[in-house]
Protein backbone atom coordinates (compact mmCIF):
# COMPACT_ATOMS: atom_id res chain seq x y z
CA UNK A 1 0.00 0.00 0.00
CA UNK A 2 1.18 3.16 -0.61
CA UNK A 3 -0.39 6.75 0.53
CA UNK A 4 -1.48 9.94 -1.29
CA UNK A 5 1.70 11.45 -0.57
CA UNK A 6 3.42 9.07 -3.14
CA UNK A 7 0.90 10.00 -5.69
CA UNK A 8 1.39 12.72 -8.31
CA UNK A 9 -2.09 14.54 -7.24
CA UNK A 10 -5.02 14.08 -5.46
CA UNK A 11 -6.44 13.00 -1.46
CA UNK A 12 -7.04 9.12 -1.47
CA UNK A 13 -6.72 7.08 1.74
CA UNK A 14 -5.33 4.07 -0.33
CA UNK A 15 -3.51 3.43 -3.13
CA UNK A 16 -1.62 0.26 -4.43
CA UNK A 17 0.44 -0.65 -7.25
CA UNK A 18 -2.99 -2.18 -9.48
CA UNK A 19 -1.50 -5.37 -10.91
CA UNK A 20 -1.13 -6.51 -7.17
CA UNK A 21 -4.58 -5.94 -6.34
CA UNK A 22 -6.59 -7.43 -9.03
CA UNK A 23 -9.58 -8.18 -7.36
CA UNK A 24 -10.07 -4.65 -6.91
CA UNK A 25 -10.42 -4.31 -10.45
CA UNK A 26 -12.82 -5.40 -13.36
CA UNK A 27 -11.86 -8.76 -14.59
CA UNK A 28 -10.78 -7.71 -17.96
CA UNK A 29 -8.62 -4.78 -16.46
CA UNK A 30 -6.81 -7.62 -14.06
CA UNK A 31 -6.02 -9.87 -17.03
CA UNK A 32 -5.23 -7.02 -18.90
CA UNK A 33 -2.36 -5.50 -16.42
CA UNK A 34 -0.95 -9.02 -15.32
CA UNK A 35 -0.54 -10.45 -19.16
CA UNK A 36 0.86 -7.10 -19.31
CA UNK A 37 3.31 -7.61 -16.54
CA UNK A 38 4.15 -11.11 -17.10
CA UNK A 39 5.14 -10.49 -20.74
CA UNK A 40 7.50 -7.34 -19.56
CA UNK A 41 9.06 -7.99 -16.10
CA UNK A 42 9.59 -4.30 -14.90
CA UNK A 43 7.60 -2.89 -17.70
CA UNK A 44 5.68 0.18 -17.59
CA UNK A 45 2.85 -1.75 -15.92
CA UNK A 46 4.27 -1.41 -12.32
CA UNK A 47 3.53 2.70 -13.06
CA UNK A 48 -0.05 1.82 -13.04
CA UNK A 49 -1.41 3.09 -9.10
CA UNK A 50 -5.22 1.75 -8.00
CA UNK A 51 -6.56 4.68 -5.19
CA UNK A 52 -9.15 3.11 -3.88
CA UNK A 53 -12.69 5.93 -4.31
CA UNK A 54 -16.54 5.79 -3.10
CA UNK A 55 -18.36 4.00 -6.36
CA UNK A 56 -21.12 7.03 -5.38
CA UNK A 57 -18.57 9.37 -6.37
CA UNK A 58 -17.60 8.14 -9.88
CA UNK A 59 -18.64 10.48 -12.07
CA UNK A 60 -15.84 13.11 -13.40
CA UNK A 61 -16.73 16.67 -11.60
CA UNK A 62 -17.79 14.88 -8.14
CA UNK A 63 -15.07 12.39 -8.11
CA UNK A 64 -12.80 15.94 -8.39
CA UNK A 65 -14.18 17.71 -6.71
CA UNK A 66 -14.13 14.77 -3.25
CA UNK A 67 -10.60 13.84 -4.23
CA UNK A 68 -9.18 17.28 -5.11
CA UNK A 69 -8.38 15.60 -8.94
CA UNK A 70 -7.85 18.64 -10.87
CA UNK A 71 -10.08 18.26 -13.84
CA UNK A 72 -6.92 18.64 -16.14
CA UNK A 73 -5.53 15.41 -15.20
CA UNK A 74 -8.63 13.20 -15.28
CA UNK A 75 -9.64 11.47 -18.68
CA UNK A 76 -12.87 9.86 -19.90
CA UNK A 77 -12.93 6.80 -22.13
CA UNK A 78 -15.76 6.52 -24.32
CA UNK A 79 -17.41 3.78 -26.00
CA UNK A 80 -18.64 4.15 -29.57
CA UNK A 81 -20.38 2.63 -32.47
CA UNK A 82 -19.16 3.14 -36.38
CA UNK A 83 -21.38 2.18 -38.51
CA UNK A 84 -20.02 1.47 -42.13
CA UNK A 85 -21.79 -0.97 -45.03
CA UNK A 86 -24.59 -2.26 -43.07
CA UNK A 87 -21.77 -3.20 -39.99
CA UNK A 88 -21.29 -2.09 -36.78
CA UNK A 89 -17.72 -1.94 -34.87
CA UNK A 90 -17.24 -0.41 -31.73
CA UNK A 91 -14.06 1.31 -30.43
CA UNK A 92 -13.03 3.58 -27.72
CA UNK A 93 -11.62 7.40 -27.60
CA UNK A 94 -9.95 8.64 -24.74
CA UNK A 95 -9.96 12.30 -23.94
CA UNK A 96 -9.09 14.95 -21.05
CA UNK A 97 -12.10 15.35 -18.86
CA UNK A 98 -11.91 18.99 -19.97
CA UNK A 99 -12.97 18.51 -23.45
CA UNK A 100 -15.27 16.09 -24.84
CA UNK A 101 -14.49 13.45 -27.86
CA UNK A 102 -15.56 14.75 -31.25
CA UNK A 103 -17.36 11.48 -32.32
CA UNK A 104 -18.97 13.38 -35.13
CA UNK A 105 -15.85 14.85 -37.14
CA UNK A 106 -12.76 13.28 -35.72
CA UNK A 107 -13.94 9.53 -34.49
CA UNK A 108 -15.91 9.31 -37.84
CA UNK A 109 -13.49 10.26 -40.17
CA UNK A 110 -10.82 8.03 -38.50
CA UNK A 111 -12.67 5.09 -38.41
CA UNK A 112 -14.17 6.00 -41.92
CA UNK A 113 -17.27 5.21 -40.91
CA UNK A 114 -20.82 6.84 -42.11
CA UNK A 115 -21.78 7.36 -38.98
CA UNK A 116 -20.55 7.75 -35.59
CA UNK A 117 -22.12 7.43 -32.20
CA UNK A 118 -21.78 6.89 -28.51
CA UNK A 119 -22.49 3.42 -27.59
CA UNK A 120 -25.86 2.89 -25.85
CA UNK A 121 -24.61 1.96 -22.14
CA UNK A 122 -25.94 -1.52 -22.13
CA UNK A 123 -23.99 -2.36 -24.92
CA UNK A 124 -20.76 -0.22 -23.74
CA UNK A 125 -20.98 -2.37 -20.50
CA UNK A 126 -21.64 -6.11 -21.92
CA UNK A 127 -19.15 -5.62 -24.60
CA UNK A 128 -16.09 -4.33 -22.34
CA UNK A 129 -17.36 -6.85 -19.39
CA UNK A 130 -16.98 -3.02 -17.01
CA UNK A 131 -19.11 -0.83 -14.98
CA UNK A 132 -20.97 1.98 -16.52
CA UNK A 133 -18.64 5.37 -15.08
CA UNK A 134 -15.92 3.07 -14.96
CA UNK A 135 -14.99 1.85 -18.26
CA UNK A 136 -11.31 2.14 -18.82
CA UNK A 137 -8.62 2.18 -21.92
CA UNK A 138 -6.61 -0.99 -20.17
CA UNK A 139 -8.54 -4.49 -20.54
CA UNK A 140 -10.75 -3.12 -23.85
CA UNK A 141 -11.63 -6.29 -26.12
CA UNK A 142 -9.47 -7.54 -28.61
CA UNK A 143 -9.00 -5.77 -31.78
CA UNK A 144 -10.97 -2.36 -30.64
CA UNK A 145 -9.53 0.71 -32.14
CA UNK A 146 -8.09 2.70 -29.31
CA UNK A 147 -8.28 6.42 -30.03
CA UNK A 148 -6.00 8.64 -27.53
CA UNK A 149 -6.41 12.15 -27.62
CA UNK A 150 -3.02 13.58 -27.76
CA UNK A 151 -3.28 15.78 -24.76
CA UNK A 152 -3.67 12.59 -22.70
CA UNK A 153 -0.67 11.38 -24.30
CA UNK A 154 1.18 14.13 -22.85
CA UNK A 155 -0.22 14.51 -19.56
CA UNK A 156 2.76 13.14 -17.20
CA UNK A 157 -0.08 11.39 -15.13
CA UNK A 158 -3.61 10.75 -15.92
CA UNK A 159 -6.48 9.23 -14.06
CA UNK A 160 -8.86 6.72 -15.71
CA UNK A 161 -11.30 4.48 -15.01
CA UNK A 162 -10.40 0.78 -13.02
CA UNK A 163 -13.52 -0.96 -15.00
CA UNK A 164 -15.28 -0.51 -11.98
CA UNK A 165 -17.18 2.56 -10.23
CA UNK A 166 -15.26 2.03 -7.25
CA UNK A 167 -11.31 3.13 -7.68
CA UNK A 168 -9.78 4.57 -10.26
CA UNK A 169 -6.23 3.94 -12.03
CA UNK A 170 -3.34 6.74 -11.97
CA UNK A 171 -0.60 6.43 -14.79
CA UNK A 172 1.59 8.46 -16.98
CA UNK A 173 -0.52 9.32 -20.43
CA UNK A 174 2.45 7.98 -22.29
CA UNK A 175 1.69 4.55 -21.02
CA UNK A 176 -2.05 4.70 -22.31
CA UNK A 177 -0.16 5.06 -26.01
CA UNK A 178 1.92 1.84 -25.28
CA UNK A 179 -1.83 -0.24 -25.09
CA UNK A 180 -2.78 -2.62 -28.30
CA UNK A 181 -4.78 -0.52 -30.93
CA UNK A 182 -3.76 2.46 -29.38
CA UNK A 183 -3.38 5.11 -31.46
CA UNK A 184 -2.22 8.89 -31.04
CA UNK A 185 -4.51 11.79 -32.64
CA UNK A 186 -4.23 15.11 -32.47
CA UNK A 187 -7.66 16.43 -33.57
CA UNK A 188 -9.60 13.80 -31.45
CA UNK A 189 -10.99 16.31 -28.62
CA UNK A 190 -13.60 19.54 -28.82
CA UNK A 191 -13.63 21.92 -26.13
CA UNK A 192 -16.00 20.88 -23.23
CA UNK A 193 -19.34 23.22 -23.28
CA UNK A 194 -19.10 25.59 -20.06
CA UNK A 195 -21.16 24.36 -17.01
CA UNK A 196 -24.18 25.74 -16.11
Amino acid sequence: MSTSAELPFGRFDEAWTAVERPELLAPPVAAALRAWADAEPGAPVRSVRLVDTDPERADTAAFCAAYDVPAEVSANCVVVAAKRGGRTALAAGVVLATTRLDVNRAVRRHLGARKASFAPVELAVAETGMEYGGITPIGLPDGWPLLIDEAVADTPYVLVGSGRRRGKLILPGAVLAQLPGAQVLSDLAVPAPPAD
